[in-house]
């Protein structure tokens, strides 16, 4: 079996201190490629700096590796991650957004400054990331960016209202942009992580040993290669398991003059999931519709 390498390439991995981010830098690193390892984390009894600490760590098992502790949240500050990157070593291949946090609190009580702030790091920091990384990869006819959801994003979670709506919407972040990168040969995909963390070691319970962060990296290790095609995509992983996670919709009811009582007695057949198919776009969505409507 041949080894995935990325020498050559230049990567950004946002969030790279700890937890998740780290494992994604040292990994890619360990294959070849040269790392911005971004992170605002503050220094421990030594001095060092979470970002700082993986950057010796990659120094030291001779890959290379530089820091940045810029916020991810603004259009400035993605900026200058961006230029780190491409004035350090005069490139950028692979994007990873990972930076996030969390200031849970159930809806009703959730504060103004406690949705702004999840929103700023992972939206903010997803768009402006990719915005800032867009020229440059355009340019060079080539790029991946791996951005992050969540399973509260997909399922919801409670009090976590600000959270799974960044998250969601990282979703609908990726599936554009792998429809814009796409004739600029720019691949576009999120992962739906499942790892223990600071963030989530207090959420995990049992669970918690066996999602070690490092079984998280080998898909952000083949998403960021030049071989894999894939883009668009959301796929599950944690523990060791690696799957798709598709769009579905049940064959539902049609009625040319649709009324609310045809949709209530209707209502088991529209949401029996045993005629349910994958949609992938829009277009096969519309074509559906297009199909009933011409018969």
């Amino acid at each position: 079996m041949s080894e995935i390498r990325l020498d050559g390439r230049v990567a950004i991995v946002t969030g790279a201190g700890r937890g998740l981010g780290r494992e994604h830098a040292l990994l890619l690193a360990g294959r070849g490629a040269q790392v911005v390892v971004n992170d605002v984390g503050d220094g421990d009894a030594s001095g060092a700096s979470p970002a700082q600490q993986v950057v010796d760590e990659i120094r030291a098992a001779g890959g290379a590796a530089v820091v940045d502790d810029t916020e991810v949240g603004t259009a400035e500050g993605a900026d200058r991650i961006v230029d780190r990157a491409t004035s350090t070593y005069g490139r950028l291949d692979i994007l990873v957004n990972n930076a996030g946090i969390l200031r849970d609190r159930s809806f009703a009580k959730m504060s103004a400054q406690e949705y702004e702030a999840v929103m700023q790091v992972h939206v903010g920091g997803t768009f402006w990331m990719s915005q800032a990384a867009w020229p440059v990869m355009t340019g060079q006819g080539y790029g991946r960016i791996v951005n992050t959801t969540s399973a509260a994003g997909l399922f919801g979670n409670f009090g976590q209202v600000n959270y799974a709506a960044a998250k969601a919407a990282i979703i609908g972040i990726t599936r554009t942009l792998a429809i814009e990168g796409a004739r600029s040969g720019i691949r576009v995909n999120a992962i739906e992580p499942g790892a223990r963390t600071r963030m989530t070691e207090n959420l995990l319970g049992d669970l918690a040993d066996s999602l070690d962060p490092a079984l998280v990296a080998p898909l952000v290790l083949w998403l960021g290669a030049q071989e894999c095609e894939a883009t668009g995509e959301v796929y599950n992983v944690g523990g060791g398991r690696v799957a798709r996670v598709v769009v579905a919709q049940t064959r539902g009811l049609f009625a040319r003059d649709l009324t609310g009582e045809q949709v209530r007695d209707a209502w088991t057949e529209i949401n029996d999931e045993s005629t349910a198919t994958v949609v992938t776009d829009f277009r096969q969505e519309m074509a559906i519709l297009t199909d009933l409507l011409g018969r």
